[in-house]
């Protein structure tokens, strides 16, 4: 029953995550640095702090006991995501997002999913099965399924876009946004490696002074994501002071709610992504991740076509793309499958 409830729990993270930017899309007024402020300092800061002080008794003294080095660690990885974020921004307007996201996706995927398994988590991630097990191989090849399916959604955006005559604006050399949103998919995985390599220690620590299963992942990440949050704040600060453009935010509260529902977004996703890799069990930080990346590309383009962004697309991009989601699909089902032979 965990097993089952960790794949819905992380998958539902993961469409959580997909679905992020659709608050943004009915923002008018409202740049991306307007958006993001307000969002991330929410998402990232106000409700996982709200949550571990409201329900995890003594957070304070069991944060202190544990080993610094281990917040450092969690912290250094979430750093890398908050500069891997500003990367991927970039590279969505050099490059476009069909290649952005489609690069991201290839690194992120494989290194995400491999890791944990050669480099033990920590917790009960120790018990992880090695890469030659069933387990590993099984693995293995919902992570070859899962590139497939990454490089058809890709294609399937090249064709819409083609099909729909929408060019990608150009901002700077095509070279340096390829490489940066390289860097940004060796990035995307510092939420899950935060997790996965420090939430023994500190889960351990708030378990032991009486807070829930729930509020103790959510206890990892308000202390352990701090670097992240603050690239993610500090970076759209530094455009508001640039264009002197802080006025935008406090002359639209309803864009500034949606905002606020784009934090909502990211606090559910992470969330329930750190929970469903704690229910998945040993091999949480392994599939875990697959399933959450899996629903989140399943989650985007289902965003996608509600919102009209495949309207008037026909043929060949609409074929690719289904076989992309069922591929993804099948991918998932056999991450899920390989969980329960450890």
């Amino acid at each position: 029953m965990a097993l089952l409830s960790g794949i819905i729990v992380a998958g539902l993270g993961g469409t959580s995550a997909g679905a992020l930017s659709w608050p943004m899309k009915l923002q008018k007024k409202f740049k991306f640095e307007h958006c993001w402020f307000p969002g991330m300092l929410f998402g990232l800061f106000v409700l996982p702090w709200a949550v571990t002080l409201a329900f995890c008794p003594n957070a304070i003294e069991g944060y202190r006991s544990v080993d610094p080095a281990v917040i450092i660690k969690s912290n250094l990885f979430s750093l890398a995501w908050g500069v891997g974020n500003v990367l991927l921004g970039i590279s969505l307007v050099r490059i476009g997002a069909s290649l952005s996201f489609g690069i991201l996706s290839g690194v992120g995927i494989p290194l995400g999913v491999i890791v944990p398994m050669v480099f033990k988590g920590s917790g009960m991630f120790q018990q992880a099965a090695d890469l030659n097990s069933p387990t590993g191989l099984a693995i293995l090849l919902a992570t070859v399924l899962m590139l497939v399916g990454v490089v058809l959604v890709a294609l399937a955006g090249f064709g819409r876009d083609k099909m729909l005559n929408k060019q990608a604006e150009q901002s700077g050399g095509f070279l340096g946004g390829l490489i940066m949103c390289v860097i940004s998919g060796f990035c995307s995985v510092g939420p899950a490696f935060a997790f996965v390599y420090s939430q023994g220690p500190i889960r351990g620590a708030m378990l032991e002074r009486g807070a829930g299963e729930w509020p103790a992942s959510l206890a990892v990440w308000a202390l352990g994501m701090g670097f992240g949050c603050l690239v993610n704040v500090v970076y759209p600060a530094f455009l508001m002071f640039r264009k002197k453009s802080w006025g935008v935010i406090k002359d639209n509260p309803r864009e500034l709610g949606l905002s606020l529902i784009v934090g909502l977004n990211l606090f559910l996703a992470f969330a329930l992504w750190f929970q469903g890799m704690i229910l998945l069990g040993p091999m949480g930080g392994s599939v875990g991740f697959g399933i959450y990346f899996a629903m989140q590309i399943l989650g985007a383009q289902a965003l996608g076509w509600v919102s009209g962004e495949w309207r008037g697309v026909h043929g060949k991009p609409v074929k690719q793309m289904g076989a992309a989601i069922a591929i993804l699909t099948v991918a998932a089902a056999i991450m899920a499958y390989a969980s329960t032979l450890a």
